[in-house]
């Protein structure tokens, strides 16, 4: 089977087939299940990490991915590369291309990101920005998998703002061919270009794409609930403002029980609870969080391997 990702950027999912998708999801199942068979796959090579937002998740699980794979990793706080000091992404795209054999950035500007690809000539992976988190995508897919057996013909129900874990359900759900209900306080929706774009890889999947303003419909017969934070990083400022305005937005019991029974719930982490959800449900029965942050690892893992190992 030729690897149509090798040397391939992901910025964000637009850039993935259904079948391209899967691949890693699969691949990343089959790491977890055998780790040992890939140690060693990406032997010799080096991911640089750039840095501006700060990170937990990211920066272990890929770090960690790229040490048990075999390879090497090198962390850069943009503050302390030259990068902070204003020079040009051309010249520090080309540099690093000479260095390392790929870059993962975790920034705010989906536009410096696409820049840093469009100059280097190696992988650029998005780690997360503004609008969109392929990789934790990839990993919430997983899990769901993992969990239900299967992703097509799922309804995903995310309640909250709608941010860049928003665009990116739009984008997977609608790629692999599960519904995708979305539900925000009014002025907070997705952006209508990725809401155009979910739509239109519908037509083809066949899933159904609903953006509301009513938490309680989005969520009647949702085999998965996810939320976010209602502040995400860069909106700090606006948390007592957003608190008023998203209190109804709140996933608990009351909200939850419009679901179906077996309902899976998902949060990306950092969560707040008592704010976006309540205790009861993240740390219920229903939880699967700390699931889904372990496969930030293998599908991390997976996604480095399809783009960095011509296998």
């Amino acid at each position: 089977m030729i690897n149509s990702l090798y040397g391939k950027s992901i910025l964000n999912l637009t850039e993935l087939t259904k079948e391209e998708f899967l691949a890693i999801i699969e691949l990343a199942v089959a790491i977890k299940t055998n780790p040992e068979a890939y140690r060693g796959v990406l032997a010799g090579k080096i991911l640089a990490m750039i840095f501006e937002k700060n990170s937990t998740r990211t920066r272990v699980s890929f770090e960690a991915g790229i040490i048990q794979l075999g390879g090497q990793a090198i962390v850069l706080d943009s503050k302390s590369t030259q990068m902070g000091r204003g020079e040009p992404i051309k010249d520090t795209a080309n540099v690093l291309s000479s260095y390392v054999d790929a870059i993962m950035i975790r920034t705010y500007s989906d536009q410096m990101v696409e820049e840093l690809a469009k100059e280097a000539s190696i992988p650029i992976i998005n780690g997360l920005t503004d609008d969109h988190h392929p990789c934790q995508i990839l990993a919430d897919f997983q899990t769901i998998y993992e969990q239900k057996g299967k992703l097509e013909g799922l309804k995903l129900a995310y309640i909250g703002d709608g941010n860049n874990m928003a665009h990116s359900f739009l984008l997977g759900g609608s790629l692999v061919g599960m519904d995708i209900s979305i539900a925000t306080p009014k002025g907070y929706e997705p952006r209508s270009e990725f809401v155009e774009q979910a739509q239109k890889n519908a037509e083809t999947s066949g899933s159904k794409i609903e953006i509301l303003n009513d938490p309680t419909q989005a969520v009647k017969n949702a085999d998965v609930l996810v939320t976010d934070v209602w502040a995400s990083m860069g909106d700090e400022a606006e948390q007592k403002e957003r608190a008023k305005i998203f209190k109804s937005f709140q996933v608990n019991n009351r909200l939850a029980v419009q679901a179906k029974k077996d309902y899976l719930f998902l949060h990306c982490l950092p969560a707040h609870r008592g704010e976006e959800v309540t205790a009861d449900i993240i740390d219920g029965t229903h939880s699967a969080i700390y699931q889904e942050a372990a496969n930030r690892l293998h599908a991390q893992k997976a996604l480095l391997v399809k783009v960095m190992a011509n296998l």
